[in-house]
């Protein structure tokens, strides 16, 4: 099994014959990001990999991609488990934001594992980053980019867009395309959630430098860790979502993480145990 497909069977043995009771209420596909609220009232998040659904500017080729808009409320939350793994972008992350949100459901019945969850805190802070460290980071984020800058060393960032990047970060850009060789040099790895949605997590994992400082952050990266644990990751930080339906209602207006965070949602660290 895969990193999704692992978490949702730990879900499973979590939640036992609850997760026949779970359906789902709620879904919006937002700009930015996915919600899903479930019947418990828990919610999780994923980012929409809106770049990569194909035709998206057809309506009828694009039908099929995506969940059944009339038929998905009300379904059994397990049942999206299938789509995990899915080829489809949209149907896979509203399949991560279930799981996240079942996720959560398991957090709040009090299950935990070999790790210390923290509440209100940015995973940038639970990264270790010393000067002498270099440090790759996958996606751009713009926290980690600051801290980067002001910290100095080596450093470079991964990013299939680079319009995402301000020009002084141009100098430290890395093409997605020819990243294996500096993953495998980095002392530091720090890795956005949306490669859960690309399925593209595995293999910059299994290129990571042994002994490696490695963090998963983002809303999408908000499942239960331990197939990340069990993968050398240590911090893996997400969101939990307080205020389902005022965020679901956010992203249904076009919102993005800074609408919602802290207020809606608080960020959370998850860090495995030594």
């Amino acid at each position: 099994m895969g990193i999704l497909e692992e978490a949702m069977h730990l879900v499973g043995k979590q939640l036992g014959g609850d997760l026949e009771t779970l359906t789902i209420e709620r879904v919006v596909v937002g700009l930015f990001f996915t919600g899903v609220k479930l019947s418990d009232g828990n919610a999780g998040l994923c980012f929409t990999p809106i770049k990569d659904i194909p035709q998206a500017v057809c309506c009828p080729t694009s039908a099929g991609r995506m969940f059944d808009p009339n038929l998905v409320k009300g379904m059994k939350a397990g049942e999206l488990a299938g789509a995990l793994s899915s080829p489809e972008p949209i149907k896979t992350a509203v399949a991560i934001a279930a799981l996240n949100a079942l996720s959560a459901a398991c957090w709040q019945r009090g299950f935990t594992g070999n790790y210390v969850l923290r509440k209100n805190m940015d995973a940038q802070d639970a990264v270790r980053m010393p000067p002498e460290t270099s440090v790759a980071v996958v996606g751009a984020f713009l926290p980690t980019l600051r801290a980067l800058k002001s910290r100095g060393g080596t450093w470079w960032v991964i990013e299939q867009d680079p319009r995402t990047l301000k020009d002084d970060e141009m100098s430290h850009y890395v093409p997605a395309d020819a990243s294996e060789e500096i993953i495998a040099r980095a002392d530091v790895l720090i890795i956005t959630g949306v490669t859960l949605v690309n399925h593209s997590l595995e293999k910059i994992l299994s290129a990571a430098k042994p002994g490696a400082e490695i963090a998963v952050m983002g809303p999408t990266a908000g499942l239960l860790p331990e197939p990340l644990f069990q993968r050398g990751v240590r911090i893996v930080g997400g969101v939990w979502v307080k205020k389902p339906d005022l965020l679901l209602d956010v992203l249904a207006a076009g919102g993005s993480g800074y609408h919602f965070f802290d207020t809606l949602a608080d960020r959370i660290v998850i860090e495995a145990r030594q």
